[in-house]
């Protein structure tokens, strides 16, 4: 019987097999996190990453500890607020361009170009032009960076507010305030680390996901609060019970909780609830006492313009911001209920209605903010998430009533606080308002600062999500702008 010889391994045998180890090696490699846990033994052994709000070590030194976010659902108009452009009294009722007509959303409605039916006047020793309608933001002009030449990618609203919040159009992705917490924690561990305060009357356009921490770990998730009643509901147990049984019963829950966790370590969503529990029994005391308004003087509730009916919702949220801040909760959001800046008619008397409801709060909190010393570490930041168009819409349900329809090629926004340069005018748009001649800031521009300011990299602030070192500034390209830092 004759015996087969095996012929030698050939250079392409040897790659094809090599391959083949390859393939399994990345195979046992994806399988290992579903192996860990699944089986508590191989659990214990491995090494299982904890993520918390513990305080965090910043890049480099920040210029800001705290950020609280104005977000302007809607889209204000900065042709009316604080980007002036005479130019459009002078071209008022000209049919827009062929290139300002390919960006308008409802082009059947759109009228002639349309002047500002405000005045606009320079405040401050730094001579900032701010409209008529915001009159106590304009008394904190030499505290403002005010950016003129923001641009977004997309003319919808929720779209473009997934932009402004995340990084994105599309849903999913983690907030700025997730990404600010999971970068530096909290310093007040009996409070959360990321507070919304959104209207009473309504959700924001977009939801709970404004403040949702997409694949980032739960535990950074917004914590919503109310500003009227309870902060939290049932955050009080219904019947109390000595200190020492509720030390004891807390004890006992904390070493359960333990062993439920130590059996399934890559539960991130369970960190978090466990972590949300511990968390509240933390806050009944000083949760209730953070958001209790009715602490601060008359004038300080006066000046926060809680004593006037069209301001007072806004202007409770703004003091209770200043409260959470000085307590060490590092991020806070305050939202307007639905669109009220999306004034596609009637835009003189809608602008009002904006203004009245949130200018004096806004103004209040700037100044209160400085002379309380806390204005140098907290970062103001306000805008919505595009603009207005240079020419008027018209409503034709009703005669004579003019807006403007959404513009995200340019609009303004500003910043205030802690490593902003004050009394800034940084871009500059062309004679009519409609795109920017100078310095565009992007959405990953003004993300970008907003870490820089607060002592992080845009650049090393990763988190690894599907083999991909994700970033709240992505991977296009970003920048710091220097123009508005101190």
């Amino acid at each position: 019987m004759s015996k087969t010889i095996k012929p030698e391994l050939s250079r392409r045998d040897f790659f094809s097999r090599m391959t083949d180890g390859v393939y399994g090696g990345a195979l046992a490699y994806l399988l290992g996190g579903d192996l860990l846990s699944s089986n508590p033994a191989l659990a214990a052994a491995g090494e299982r990453k904890v993520y918390d709000l513990m305080p965090q070590k910043p890049h480099f030194e920040p210029k800001a500890k705290a950020l609280i976010h104005l977000f302007m659902n809607g889209g204000p108009s900065q042709l009316d607020l604080f980007d002036p452009k005479p130019m459009l009294k002078k071209y008022e009722g000209q049919p827009p361009s062929r290139e300002i007509a390919n960006d308008i959303e409802f082009i059947e409605d759109a009228g002639g170009l349309m002047p500002s039916p405000f005045k606009f006047t320079k405040h401050g020793q730094s001579g900032i032009e701010i409209s008529e309608l915001m009159p106590h933001l304009a008394k904190q002009a030499d505290d403002l960076a005010v950016i003129r030449s923001t641009v977004t990618t997309h003319f919808n609203h929720e779209p473009a507010i997934f932009m402004f919040q995340s990084g994105s159009v599309f849903s999913g992705r983690p907030s700025t305030g997730a990404w600010v917490v999971y970068g530096l924690g909290t310093e007040n561990q009996n409070l959360p680390a990321y507070v919304v305060l959104d209207d009473p009357k309504g959700l924001p356009v977009n939801g709970i996901q404004n403040w949702q921490t997409g694949w980032l770990p739960p535990v950074y998730q917004g914590t919503r609060m109310r500003s009227t009643g309870s902060p939290l509901l049932n955050l009080s147990p219904k019947k109390e019970y000595p200190a020492p049984v509720l030390d004891m019963a807390r004890s006992m829950l904390d070493q359960i909780n333990n062993a439920h966790r130590s059996q399934r370590p890559q539960e991130q969503r369970l960190d978090a609830r466990i972590s949300s529990y511990e968390l509240a029994a933390r806050m009944q005391m000083t949760a209730t006492d953070a958001l209790d308004v009715s602490q601060e003087s008359p004038a300080t509730q006066e000046m926060y313009g809680i004593n006037n009916d069209a301001s007072a919702s806004y202007g409770r949220r703004c003091l209770m911001a200043r409260r959470l801040v000085e307590r060490g909760v590092r991020v806070v959001q305050i939202f307007v209920n639905e669109q009220i800046w999306d004034n596609h008619s009637d835009l003189e008397s809608g602008l009002r209605t904006c203004c009245e409801k949130t200018d004096q709060p806004i103004g209040a909190l700037i100044k209160d903010l400085k002379q309380r010393g806390l204005l140098d570490s907290t970062l103001i930041v306000w805008g919505g998430e595009f603009g207005r168009m240079p020419l008027s819409q018209i409503d034709p349900r009703r005669k004579g009533s003019f807006g403007r329809d959404h513009q995200p090629a340019a609009f303004t926004t500003w910043m205030a606080g802690g490593g902003i340069k004050g009394g800034t005018v940084y871009g500059a748009t062309d004679e009519i308002g409609f795109k920017p001649v100078e310095n565009p800031v992007s959405i990953h521009d003004f993300h970008a600062t907003i870490l820089h300011l607060l002592g992080m990299d845009h650049l090393e602030l990763v988190y690894n999500h599907q083999g991909l070192g994700e970033r709240l500034t992505g991977v296009v390209p970003a920048r710091v702008v220097k123009g508005i830092v101190a």
